[in-house]
């Protein structure tokens, strides 16, 4: 075999594969469209005197610029007193533990049954922190809210009633943005995220699919917890480790898009791919622990597939990345192709791709038919797409991570209570942590611009239109990284 055979069959098995995962993306959306409307009330409605006790969880971490618009906005929560229960989880070595103090105070005399627990150290990172406040409550169940979310008063009464039925061991709400606007970063992060929780979320929950438990914005029923194992620091995502372990228990899950609780974004690139990485590490993990225990179980073969592709999911960021380094030797080796391969094989592989990624993002963006498909719209799903790609490297290391080592190091994504366009967050305290990563991106752009000369070469034409989008999502990716930085 030729090496111009080796590289073509390696770029067209690799095509391949990312093809029947933008398939199974296209699966997701038309179930999504399919089962979007069904009614998802609870079973029965509490009473006032029957309403369980709740333990508001707030697990923080240096959080001194959102901490106190956190804690003001749990104080505004409309559920009896004596049925709540707030546990400041605080682990923080900074002047966030003065601001929590003083404001647990504020809630006290509000009649507030509010604790402040601070931890020496922070064995088990977050997932430890919660593990340690279940030791000092005695609620049935417990509200997680993540320091950047603020809590809309009417949150844990719009939730709380799914609980009614014994078998529900966890309710997720959707999470909603507070600075969506803030910038072109915030608003694709916002596109990305809307995608999560309208179609992946709404599909996997409706068709008794495993599905995730967010990290934030949801109750979790006690006995669950215990019975899934507790919470486990085995993974940087302990929440996904906790809900499919949980779903694999027995327990039911449900998921509540119309109840939206709103959160930061994270407004520097930087910080934003810290974000991204933990995820996509924390996803590697759990696939490698669970997905042999799920595959050999008793469950129906489509619950199966659907948690191989929703925990393997951020392989597709791995293989774009061999793609694109397969794509200068393709270019160099593969002779002029012929109309009939590049027809029926080339341009339906890379189309089927583009056109999951495009329908997906348009889902998120709930517009009503009569509006139209604006330039705008079409900028931030083209600039969406080339985002993804520019995130391959940051996030194929995550999954490598995640596969081959068990460091379980957790980094949090710094917040800055910013919201409006006016403010700034330059003058921060917190920051994302420098890394390499930008030196790769830069050496990928020029790779793909040796590509494009190539290409341009040898008359290559469909490449292009692809190769352009992969520069121009590097390119966006990397200068946001370094300017941001400086």
């Amino acid at each position: 075999m030729s090496l111009s055979d080796i590289v073509t069959n390696a770029y067209d098995l690799l095509l391949f594969i990312i093809a029947l995962y933008s398939l199974h993306r296209l699966l997701i959306i038309w179930r999504y469209h399919r089962y979007r409307h069904l009614s998802s009330e609870p079973q029965q409605y509490y009473t006032n005197a029957t309403l369980p006790k709740i333990t508001v969880q707030l697990p923080i971490f240096n959080e001194m610029y959102v901490v106190e618009r956190l804690l003001k906005a749990v104080g505004q929560l409309d559920y009896p007193n004596d049925r709540l229960e707030i546990q400041v989880l605080d682990d923080s070595t900074d002047e966030t533990k003065e601001v929590c103090q003083h404001q647990v105070q504020q809630l006290r005399q509000q009649n507030l049954n509010v604790h402040h627990i601070h931890r020496q150290q922070r064995q088990g990172f977050k997932a430890g922190a919660l593990a340690h406040g279940l030791t000092k409550t005695s609620g049935e169940l417990v509200a997680i809210f993540a320091a950047d979310f603020v809590t809309p008063p009417d949150s844990l009464l719009k939730m709380v009633h799914y609980f009614s039925d014994p078998q529900v061991g966890m309710v997720q709400a959707r999470w909603g943005h507070l600075n969506r606007s803030y910038s072109k970063l915030t608003e694709l992060q916002a596109l990305m995220l809307d995608g999560h929780f309208l179609a992946e979320q709404t599909s996997r929950s409706r068709t008794g699919c495993f599905f995730n438990f967010n990290g934030t914005a949801g109750i979790w029923r006690v006995n669950t917890i215990s019975e899934a194992g507790g919470w486990q620091h085995s993974t940087v995502t302990e929440d996904l480790d906790l809900s499919y372990r949980a779903q694999i228990q027995g327990w039911k899950c449900v998921y509540l898009p119309h109840i939206r609780v709103p959160a930061e974004l994270p407004m520097e690139m930087n910080s934003f791919k810290s974000q991204q990485f933990r995820w996509a590490k924390g996803s590697s993990q759990v696939a490698k622990q669970l997905l042999p225990p799920i595959l050999q179980s008793h469950f129906p073969a489509h619950i199966k597939w659907e948690a191989f592709f929703h925990l393997t999911n951020n392989f597709n960021y791995l293989l774009m990345l061999l793609l694109l380094l397969l794509s200068l030797p393709y270019q160099i080796y593969v002779t002029p192709y012929s109309w009939q391969y590049a027809i029926f094989f080339y341009v339906p592989m890379s189309l089927v791709t583009c056109i999951s990624l495009v329908s997906f993002y348009l889902v998120s963006l709930q517009r009503p038919r009569e509006a139209g498909f604006s330039w705008d719209m079409l900028q931030n799903l083209l600039l969406l797409m080339g985002v993804g790609i520019g995130l391959s490297i940051n996030q194929s290391l995550a999954v490598c991570d995640g596969l081959l080592r068990n460091n379980k190091d957790f980094v949090r994504t710094p917040k800055h209570g910013v919201i409006g366009t006016t403010d700034s967050w330059i003058d921060k305290k917190y920051r994302a942590a420098k890394n390499w990563v930008p030196y790769f991106e830069l050496a990928m752009m020029v790779y793909l611009v040796l590509t494009i000369a190539i290409a341009l070469t040898n008359h290559h034409y469909f490449s292009l239109p692809f190769l352009i989008l992969f520069l121009t999502g590097y390119i966006y990716t990397f200068s946001l990284s370094v300017f941001q930085t400086r």
